[in-house]
């Protein structure tokens, strides 16, 4: 638990996205709201999502948000997961069950600090800190296609 804790504590002092691997009910979720509490993000939002809970065809407007008549059903404009967290830290657990087209907008949204709300004309600026979690062996799912290659490393 030391060797966690040290870890934990390196990563508080930077702001690179940080992926926790591990079984389920070990704490990952803990785990990232100490690296949050520790960093300098740590007066500003903790926003927790379990991308393994959210249906697939909601994913995106979840997480991003959407703009009022994108979609049926779209009466009011919605604030997405990475608008909550705009300033703090973004935590995204059981990450590996995120469709593959969402991985592509993850992505772009850690590249380039702007995400695309469904139904927007033009992207929206976010500056979070993004920690992953996950139960699943990360590298095989990356060598058997699952999950995306550039997304894992960045």
């Amino acid at each position: 638990m030391a060797g966690v804790i040290r870890l934990g504590r390196r990563g508080a002092q930077s702001n690179i996205p940080i992926l926790i691997e591990g079984q389920s009910g070990v704490g990952k979720e803990i785990i990232a709201r100490a690296i949050h509490g520790e960093s300098e993000r740590r007066g500003r939002t903790f926003v927790a999502v379990n991308c393994g809970a959210i249906p697939e065809n909601l994913v995106e407007s979840i997480l991003f948000g959407h703009e009022k008549g994108s979609f049926t059903g779209a009466t009011a404009k919605h604030v997405g997961k990475f608008q909550e967290a705009d300033g703090g830290t973004l935590f995204l657990d059981e990450v590996a069950e995120l469709p593959f087209d969402m991985q592509v907008k993850l992505l772009r949204a850690i590249q380039e600090g702007e995400i695309d709300p469904v139904g927007s004309r033009k992207p929206v600026k976010v500056n979070i800190r993004l920690i992953s979690a996950t139960n699943r062996n990360m590298i095989e799912m990356v060598k058997a296609g699952q999950f995306r290659e550039d997304l894992y490393y960045r």
